[in-house]
């Protein structure tokens, strides 16, 4: 029986020659995550089981990125009990303040994941190292701590749906217009419990930032995961960052998929979702007159270096809108300094935008830029949902880097063609 991509690493982790739709297996872990947020109730549930050992120093990450620097006296106690645990289990990977990033961008920048592994993590966008070839997916907290303990977790393999790409992208569109293109089209739970699975000729005009971003949202659809076919584009990333050895899988001939969907890329246009669901989708002609009071540029969807190219192409001698609010916040510390030696700060400076350290702070409506009741903002980050960046009665937009940093210059949501 043909198996899929996902269906194939399950199958080795499960230390079973096939597994098939369905099928309930426990399975090895290459890598367990959590945040400053998730990593207390799992270590609360870890405690409560009676755990005391770790499976594996070197395979557990804690990043501290939502409420870091530490916004208020409860953050600061959550990640101080994240900063004991570590200490007490010595574990390799935690990041703090001056160290950390945005956790789906500081694991692949430091080679933490590799093709062919299977990482859970406490955090629903875990599902964004798929683009690497990973299966990887968000767990609760007592998966979490069960999986810091024994090093296993219990899975449902799911079924798949394949997205062939071919073609092109237009100048000036993005990852993140295709998965919002995709995810309008087959719906938030338009791939309930299956794995995305993107693979064709048109993964030669994607970047790995692209497919980073399209992997992270593959759970806006409702999917377990997300996984890309492995190329050369993606083992010319993971070599100059991974010093281990890992193996990578590719579909089977006769795989069964629930769907398939055929993708041209060409086809598709600079795209922004609309409150409330990241399927409202709308193309740049159908954009309409709305004006906005803060753009965020960063997150783990769109904080890498790409991003921050993007967006500071738009402002060069270009100055945000009056009015506006513009947070850019690139995703690690190394992009933070590429930004600064590239010239990026500067001009994200001059044209009137915060630049920030990193953080998740405003993509949870957490910290740093927060919204009143009737504001509207554009932003790089993964969910619109009612009240997800502060006030109930406020709006989120979705967009690509180049649309937000278009539309904090706008001070409109509009399209960008240089």
């Amino acid at each position: 029986m043909g198996m899929t991509m996902s269906q194939k690493i399950l199958a080795k982790h499960a230390g079973l020659s096939e597994v098939s739709e369905g099928q309930l297996i426990k399975a090895k872990l290459d890598m367990v995550l959590a945040n400053d947020i998730t990593g207390p109730v799992a270590i609360n549930e870890f405690n409560k089981a009676g755990f005391c050992g770790i499976f594996d120093k070197s395979r557990i990450s804690l990043v501290m990125d939502h409420f870091v620097p530490n916004k208020d006296i409860k953050a600061a106690v959550q990640c101080k009990q994240c900063r004991d645990f570590a200490v007490k289990y010595d574990i390799e990977n935690f990041y703090d303040a001056g160290e950390m990033g945005i956790e789906h961008a500081l694991l692949p920048e430091k080679g933490l994941i590799a093709p062919g592994e299977l990482c859970i993590g406490a955090d629903s966008h875990t599902c964004t190292y798929g683009a690497l070839g990973a299966f990887s997916t968000g767990v609760g907290s007592t998966d979490m701590a069960a999986g810091m303990a024994s090093g296993e977790a219990w899975f449902k393999v799911p079924a798949a749906i394949r997205f062939n790409l071919h073609g092109k992208l237009r100048k000036y569109v993005s990852g993140k217009d295709i998965i919002l293109h995709i995810i309008g089209k087959i719906g938030v739970d338009g791939a309930l419990y299956k794995s995305m699975e993107f693979g064709g000729d048109g993964l030669s005009a994607l970047s790995v930032d692209d497919r980073l971003c399209m992997a992270n949202m593959a759970i806006e659809a409702g999917a377990k995961n997300g996984i890309f076919e492995v190329d050369d584009i993606t083992l010319k990333y993971v070599n100059e960052r991974v010093k281990r050895g890992y193996e990578y899988f590719t579909a089977d001939d006769d795989a069964i998929y629930c769907e398939t969907y055929d993708i041209d890329l060409s086809e598709i246009k600079q795209t922004v979702a609309f409150p409330h669901l990241p399927e409202n989708t709308r193309t740049e002609e159908d954009f309409g007159d709305i004006k906005i009071d803060q753009a965020v540029i960063g997150s783990c969807t769109n904080g890498r270096i790409s991003d921050m190219v993007a967006a500071a192409e738009v402002f060069k001698g270009k100055h945000v809108a009056k009015g506006v609010r513009c947070i850019v916040i690139p995703a690690t510390q190394k992009i933070y300094l590429e930004c600064v030696r590239m010239g990026l700060a500067e001009i994200f400076i001059n044209a009137g935008c915060v630049f920030s350290t990193p953080t998740c702070g405003p993509c949870l409506g957490g910290h740093m830029g927060i919204l009143a009741a009737g504001e509207r903002a554009i932003s790089t980050t993964n969910r619109n949902f009612v009240g997800r960046m502060g006030h109930p009665e406020s709006e989120v937009y979705l967009a690509s880097p180049t649309v937000a940093a278009a539309s904090a210059a706008a001070g409109k949501i509009t399209g960008y063609n240089g």
